[in-house]
């Protein structure tokens, strides 16, 4: 175990236990400024020296070097059970993300840093989801912006090497009659698309259903994303309501993703519906909605959530190999 693989093992289970997500965020941090360390004993006084690593961190750092568990770890461990080391083993069998946005919409980040981010946590591939036109405060893409960024990943990808790709995709709005908020042909283009609401969320159920029933029908989408847009953090929103056990139906027919969406303010679905998802039969994408590249690190928080209620590797999309996943996808439309 090297130093940041023992720093990510602690971030995910002071996550599964509940802690602060500042807390969480510390331990990431320090992963972070160490994965390039070259292998060896690492004193912790000059652990200590790195920026984003502190006293408890460097002696993390100082005690994985020599190849020993750190302390904190195996207390973690012992503390946390069998359970917590079977959504540790999801989490790192994690290959993409199909859920993150750059500085094109309503990102922080350049469309090259978010894919090097991906790549530098070990991903294989991460999918691109800018949003579409009609969420304009989001700066959503209009047909020919989107037409520009599709050249422009390409040009990401020629210089990214063979063993990352940045997929192309759209989270696309779902409009108040279930249609895509984006041209057809351009769709067609794209390698994934994670389809959402973001109006109306207060809708009565029957016709929130209809919404929901035709965009998971629609062969054109491949993830159905944070289902309910409830907002957990701060003044909150409440979740929107529709029938769940017919739209996750119609998800699990048609091979359609549910997210679990790992935003800390959105957690999407909440877990009653997670588990009726799961029971539906339904596959499901373990997505960061990143805006910047430090909240890639929000994944592990899904695969605790898919671990909790016994899913294996084999629903979740986002462990799949990318030929796997973009097999799966051509063969849906």
């Amino acid at each position: 175990m090297t130093p940041d693989e023992a720093l990510r093992k602690i971030a995910f289970l002071l996550e599964w236990r509940g802690a602060s997500p500042y807390r969480v965020r510390a331990f990431h941090t320090a992963a972070d400024a160490v994965r390039d360390l070259p292998p060896g004993p690492v004193d912790a006084a000059r652990a200590a020296q790195l920026r984003g690593v502190g006293p408890v961190t460097a002696e993390v750092v100082s005690q994985a070097s020599t190849g020993s568990v750190p302390r904190y770890l195996a207390r973690l461990q012992a503390e946390a059970g069998p359970d917590a080391q079977a959504g540790w083993v999801l989490a790192a069998a994690s290959t993409g993300d199909c859920h993150l946005h750059s500085d094109w919409s309503d990102g922080g980040s350049p469309i090259e840093d978010m894919a090097e981010a991906a790549r530098a946590l070990g991903h294989q591939w991460a999918v691109l989801t800018d949003h579409s036109p009609r969420l304009t405060i989001a700066h959503g893409l209009s047909p020919d912006r989107l037409r520009k960024q599709l050249d422009l990943v390409a040009a990401v990808n020629a210089r990214m090497g063979p063993d990352f790709r940045l997929l192309t995709g759209i989270e696309c709005d779902i409009l108040d009659d279930g249609s895509l908020d984006q041209d057809d042909d351009l769709l067609d283009r794209l390698d994934v698309v994670v389809a959402s609401v973001h109006s109306k969320l207060r809708s009565e159920p029957g016709p929130m259903t209809a919404r929901l029933l035709a965009a998971v029908r629609n062969p054109r989408v491949d993830v159905l994303g944070h289902c309910t847009g409830r907002i957990v953090t701060g003044r909150g929103r409440p979740q929107s309501r529709f029938h769940a056990e017919a739209v996750f139906a119609a998800c699990a027919q048609a091979g359609n993703a549910v997210e679990i969406n790992c935003r800390p303010e959105r957690r999407d679905p909440p877990d009653d519906l997670l588990l009726m998802a799961a029971t539906a039969g339904c596959l499901f994408a373990v997505d960061t909605d990143a805006h910047a590249p430090e909240q890639l690190h929000w994944q592990s928080s899904g695969y605790a959530r898919a671990a909790r209620i016994g899913l294996r590797a084999d629903r979740l999309i986002t462990t799949w190999p990318l030929k796997r996943l973009l097999t799966a996808r051509s063969g849906r439309r």
